[in-house]
């Protein structure tokens, strides 16, 4: 009985989903900590390896937490649009598996263990993580309402996850915070709205009727498409430049990003305006690896360049 409640909760706040963003913040997290290094290498103040460690961990722990928070309002707040969308309405606020008072009870603890983990970092005097935590969380949880009002709710959940490296990095080095990690979370909100893009293909019909917002709806899927593309091309053009400004970043990084681009071609080309059928394993699969394939090899390079 537990296993299924649990199995409940776990599909309605879609935890498999973390994959998008999480490699991005662990990324981030450790060049924030090679910048740190350079700095208190020139300082002769080294920084405990331990230290780094812990701080991983909150940083892991406040971005599942956040996210979980701001999945599990969009769940609230769109629970009668899903329940008239036939590929949402299986959903397990929608059919009753997960009660509405226990949906907001989850997203209470949360966000109390979002702001919580941020407010670990002031073990070590950063006060940054929880000055920021109720404006990063707002504008989390404003994700959804976005299609209300905005066509381009696409770009307000890409900077969401846009968001996970540079507020990994203030949470490790905000002392060392510049356009790296900027750099990096433009190429993030870049493919993420793009691929939200596509996938909002699915429901034109559906979000037409319910008067909800977006680029398919706006401008047609034809065009909306042609937009996702030169988001994609932005993402792929902002990794490089990532790499040029991380000088811990190599080879591996550079394989890693052309590996994404191919997968980010073969995911535009799987999709037709007029045929989204295969939507749903391309935004899972290929998205999923292009996260995986980044963060792992950018991470990667940095330990092998350090080991050497």
């Amino acid at each position: 009985m537990r296993l299924v409640i649990l199995q409940n909760y776990a599909r309605f706040v879609t935890w498999s989903h973390s994959v998008f963003a999480l490699p991005f913040a662990l990324l981030g997290a450790f060049l924030a900590e090679t910048a740190r290094a350079a700095e208190a290498s020139r300082a002769a103040s080294p920084v405990s390896a331990w230290r780094f460690v812990a701080e991983l961990a909150m940083v892991v722990l406040a971005m599942v937490a956040a996210r979980s928070a701001a999945m599990a309002f969009n769940r609230i707040v769109d629970v009668r649009f899903d329940a008239s969308n036939p590929r949402t309405a299986g959903r397990p606020l929608v059919t009753g598996q997960v009660a509405v008072r226990g949906a907001w009870f989850f997203f209470a603890a949360s966000a109390a263990c979002f702001f919580a983990s941020s407010s670990a970092f002031l073990v070590f005097g950063n006060p940054w993580p929880i000055a920021l935590a109720a404006p990063v969380l707002g504008v989390l949880c404003g994700y959804s309402l976005a299609k209300r009002f905005t066509a381009w709710c696409h770009i307000w959940l890409g900077v969401s996850l846009g968001m996970s490296p540079l507020a990994a990095w203030v949470a490790i080095s905000p002392g060392t915070f510049g356009l790296l990690p900027v750099m990096l979370g433009a190429a993030v909100t870049c493919w993420v709205a793009g691929f939200d893009m596509i996938y909002a293909l699915q429901d034109v019909t559906v979000d037409r009727r319910l008067g909800l917002r977006s680029i398919p709806v706006a401008v047609g899927p034809v065009r909306a498409l042609r937009i996702s593309r030169a988001l994609h091309v932005a993402a792929i053009a902002g990794l490089l430049t990532v790499g040029l400004l991380a000088p811990p970043l190599g080879r591996l990084y550079y394989i890693a990003v052309a590996l994404a681009a191919v997968l980010v071609w073969i995911q535009q080309s799987r999709v037709r305006p007029n045929d989204v059928s295969r939507v749903h394993s391309t935004f899972f699969l290929y998205n999923g690896v292009v996260s995986l394939l980044i963060g792992a090899a950018g991470i990667a390079d940095m330990a092998c360049r350090f080991a050497l």
